[in-house]
């Protein structure tokens, strides 16, 4: 079969243009070419077409191939140039190469250009290949460099929103009787919760958040959230899905794939001012070597794609490189954080999926995602209850290195009627374990702590009270394998920050799973 091929041929003769297509011919190209032999005319030649190779002769009358090659030099540096001459002397033709030509070729001795052409094209394709490497290289060294970043912040910064978010809801429930002054606490609780938030998305990009994996089946998260798409996204928008039948499972935390489709269909929302076509698709793939050669992002397997398209303004392409950069965002001051599609990035990623984009100014734009595809059916989504949290009497040790949420940990669990035992680093709460071993029935374990970490405590624990009840706290994990292999022990996990009302609840819920659980 043959390829085509787009040459400009820098040439006086007509003739020796002709016999350089009829060789690329024979040699299986389908060729369009364009001859030219003077400055302006290569000029407008490469102003106004696209071409995959340049040939030259080296000496004509009103042009030499050396300013041929400069003149090509600064409008293409890449592109491959090949000297066909009947005059070039071996130091003439040195001295081409020096300046950047790939090859040249006599004119006696045609039979040289075809391999000529295939190896400078090979090298072009190899050069380019290396630099997109390099570039997604220095793009993921980038982005890992902030996520470390963002992840120790977020870390200390939970902390901090913990304590006013806490207080926030303590002040609130003492101030029944001034109202005022429960609504400035109310206040003060919504702007905590939406610092939590941004905290929440930069650790979602970091890859840095736990997830809760189920197994799912991405149409019915797709079907639970359209209604309140339509809604979100406003009249304007025609909202389409096309979901595959028999789709296949896959593992992921339900709520962070809610969060994936919410900030992607808002994205999309947000590229249609004037109104538009939003269409979900969901596919089983398989993704074969071939695909991941050409996409080098790819792994090869079994996924379930998620197509989110928009008929919108689409992006550029220096937009596209930068998409997923915090903070990054082409909207007006005011309007966005950055953050959305880097929480999708990130999310995405630490599911062990992969995202490719195309997108064309004026042409609208289209993820495709993909997650690993598993195999069971799917399971039922937590339910978190609204009923009000049960008081208890059991003792509790709470082990916390931040002096503001220790407090703050003990005045919760006292005001409801526990026994609250305090520790501020490992090594201290495994000794009042130990000492205090007949009386407390659960611990609330910060995984972060000097001398010994949340995990580390709990298998000392688990070592003297096999299936001792644990909570696990944290503003984000860097042990993730090793809180990951606790949780499947039934510990819990409450995400930093977090409120009076959820201490509560998470705490009677390991009490109460541990008295229906046999010894």
């Amino acid at each position: 079969m043959s390829s085509s091929l787009r040459v400009l041929i820098i040439e006086d003769s007509e003739d020796d243009a002709a016999l350089a297509v009829r060789e690329l011919q024979k040699g299986g190209y389908e060729v369009s070419y364009q001859r030219v032999d003077t400055p302006a005319s290569m000029t407008s030649a490469l102003d106004q077409g696209e071409w995959d190779v340049v040939i030259s002769d080296h000496s004509m009358p009103n042009f030499s191939g050396i300013d041929a090659l400069s003149l090509l030099r600064t409008k293409s540096p890449e592109m491959p140039f090949i000297f066909v001459s009947g005059t070039m002397g071996e130091e003439a033709a040195v001295e081409a190469l020096k300046h950047g030509a790939q090859d040249y070729v006599m004119k006696g001795n045609l039979k040289r250009l075809v391999p000529a052409v295939r190896r400078g094209l090979y090298e072009v394709e190899q050069r380019r290949e290396r630099a997109h490497l390099e570039h997604r290289l220095n793009l993921l060294e980038r982005f890992e460099a902030i996520g470390r970043l963002a992840g120790g912040i977020a870390h200390d910064f939970n902390n901090v929103i913990g304590i006013v978010l806490g207080l926030a809801e303590l002040g609130y429930e003492e101030a029944s009787s001034d109202d005022a002054l429960r609504e400035r606490f109310r206040k003060i609780g919504e702007q905590a919760q939406r610092a939590a938030g941004l905290t929440g998305q930069l650790l979602a990009f970091a890859r840095r958040q736990v997830l809760r994996p189920r197994r799912l089946n991405l149409n019915d998260s797709i079907t639970q959230i359209t209604g309140f798409l339509q809604t979100a996204i406003g009249d304007g928008i025609e909202v389409k899905t096309v979901l595959a039948p028999q789709l296949n499972i896959i593992r992921a935390d339900p709520t962070h794939i809610d969060q994936i489709l919410m900030n992607l269909c808002l994205n999309a929302r947000d590229a249609m001012p004037e109104g538009g076509r939003l269409v979900i698709e969901t596919r089983n793939v398989e993704l074969k070597d071939d695909f991941c050669r050409v996409h080098s992002y790819g792994v090869p397997g079994n996924y379930v794609q998620l197509l989110i398209s928009d008929s919108g303004t689409g992006m550029d392409e220096a937009t596209l490189q930068r998409m997923f950069e915090p903070f990054f965002t082409t909207k007006e001051l005011g309007r966005g954080t950055g953050l959305g599609l880097a929480t999708v990035y990130g999310l995405v990623k630490q599911h062990e999926g992969f995202i490719h984009v195309y997108s064309e100014p004026g042409q609208g734009t289209t993820f495709h995602l993909y997650f690993p595809s598993t195999s069971g059916t799917p399971e039922s989504r937590e339910v978190i209850s609204a009923a009000p949290v049960s008081v208890g009497t059991e003792t509790i040790l709470v082990a916390e290195d931040n002096e503001g949420l220790r407090e703050l940990a003990h005045e919760v669990l006292s005001s409801r009627g526990y026994t609250v035992i305090l520790a501020s680093n490992g090594k201290e709460a495994i000794r009042l374990f130990k000492e205090n071993r007949d009386k407390i029935q659960l611990a609330l374990l910060d995984v972060a702590m000097p001398l010994l970490s949340g995990p580390e405590l709990y298998t000392q624990i688990h070592a003297l009270a096999p299936n001792f009840p644990a909570i696990f706290t944290t503003g984000y994990t860097a042990e993730s394998a090793s809180l990951e292999s606790q949780l499947k022990t039934g510990a819990i996990f409450l995400q930093k920050p977090y409120s009076p009302q959820e201490l509560g609840r998470a705490v009677r819920v390991a009490l109460d799973q541990k008295r229906r659980t046999p010894s």
